[in-house]
């Protein structure tokens, strides 16, 4: 083994990371952590550093950011850190109706690209990017957190054992209440209930449901969908009044290739009472399984209770407590963290990164359609983009 330590520097443009995402999961979670841990370790005389320089218009946000995290590049000139031949990526946390146009400038300069979701408002844009990202030649990922999510890296590994038998359907419950913003502030940015500026439910989570549903259940082949504004009227972050014109909550019916069912409630109008903000619900032939954030409860066939329909009576049987939690086997690294590293490495060392600006066109296209569906009243299918 060689004693000197082989230390890959990738140039990192970060823009818009004085946003929630940008700054919590993405500078915070994920590449300081890696900048902290040494970086991201290939071999024990071999590692990959993110150098990143950190973008924005707010140069008061930007700075006290540096002085939290110890990075000391910030800047608000975009184009200058674009110019700049040592950073090779540029990473979009933007509002989304800004990001194609930044991509596209990035694209042009010859960065490779890494963004949040979704990448555009409409597929047409989505997949546009895509095309000319492949033609520049640039490496190009798109942040899609929830697949190393530990709940729903249980889920796939109890498919993997073939727990669940034949799958039949999928039923998936979203959302929590986001609080109007007058007697309570409100927990999201006033944009998220604004359509004209990119806001909405469909557009924010059809995104996500898109890549879980292809990459762990089946590829969906057809949606039906209403979508409603349930609250139109809500207060920014100056406690002004404001028209809520997007949908907070979307109500939505997948059809997948392999002739699962796939039922998906999102809202921001709805007060919890499951185990966690989003649960999963699997059932199987041979088991199922209910995944949150982090934690799985399963039943298998074995230990199926055998309910007798009797609403004359009451019942005093808990069925909550005819599910097994899954024990952890392993430990989990912030998702959004273990993407960044898998991105990283896809740079550096060309290791397969399938999670690309294609694959996020899919899931700005099942959005799109999710509107169509809803206006219409009727199912729409899913076309191939390729």
């Amino acid at each position: 083994m060689s004693d000197e330590l082989t230390t890959h520097r990738v140039g990192v443009i970060m823009n818009g990371v004085t946003g929630r995402m940008g700054t919590n999961q993405h500078l915070l979670r994920s590449i300081v952590p890696i900048i902290e841990q040494g970086g991201v370790k290939i071999s024990e005389d071999e590692v990959i550093m993110p150098d990143p320089v950190l973008v924005g218009r707010n140069p008061v946000k930007l700075e006290k950011l540096s002085e939290q995290t110890g990075i000391d590049k910030w800047t608000t000139d975009l184009d200058k850190e674009l110019e700049d031949e040592d950073n090779q990526v540029y990473f979009d946390a933007l509002r989304t109706d800004l990001r194609p146009l930044h991509i596209k400038k990035a694209i042009a300069a010859g960065k490779h690209i890494y963004c949040e979701k979704p990448t555009a408002l409409n597929t047409a844009d989505a997949v546009e990017l895509h095309k000319i990202a492949e033609e520049k030649g640039v490496k190009h990922g798109v942040v899609q957190d929830k697949l190393w999510l530990p709940g729903l890296a249980k889920l796939r590994q109890l498919r993997e054992q073939d727990f669940f038998g034949e799958l039949l359907s999928v039923k998936a419950d979203f959302g929590y209440w986001v609080f109007e913003g007058d007697t309570v502030p409100a927990q999201r940015p006033s944009w998220n209930y604004r359509k004209e500026d990119g806001g909405g439910i469909i557009l924010d989570m059809f995104c996500h449901w898109r890549y879980v549903l292809d990459n762990l259940f089946g590829e969906v082949e057809r949606v039906s969908c209403l979508g409603a504004t349930h609250i139109d009227k809500r207060y920014n972050e100056q406690g002004e009044p404001y028209d809520a014109t997007a949908d907070d909550a979307a109500y939505a019916i997948f059809e997948l290739e392999n002739g699962v069912v796939a039922q998906f409630n999102s809202s921001w109008t709805t007060r919890v009472r499951r185990d966690d903000l989003v649960t999963f619900q699997v059932d199987g032939t041979k088991g199922s399984a209910v995944a949150g954030l982090r934690e799985v409860w399963i039943q298998p066939h074995s230990a199926t209770p055998k309910p007798v329909w009797n609403p004359d009576v009451d019942s005093d049987h808990n069925f909550f407590d005819d599910w097994m939690l899954m024990p952890n086997q392993q430990e989990f690294d912030n998702a959004f963290k273990i993407q960044w590293e898998l991105f990283l490495r896809h740079i550096v060392k060309d290791e397969p990164f399938r999670w690309n600006l294609l694959e996020a066109a899919k899931g700005v296209q099942l959005a799109e359609l999710g509107y169509e569906a809803s206006e219409k009243r009727e199912w729409i299918d899913v076309p191939s983009l390729i």
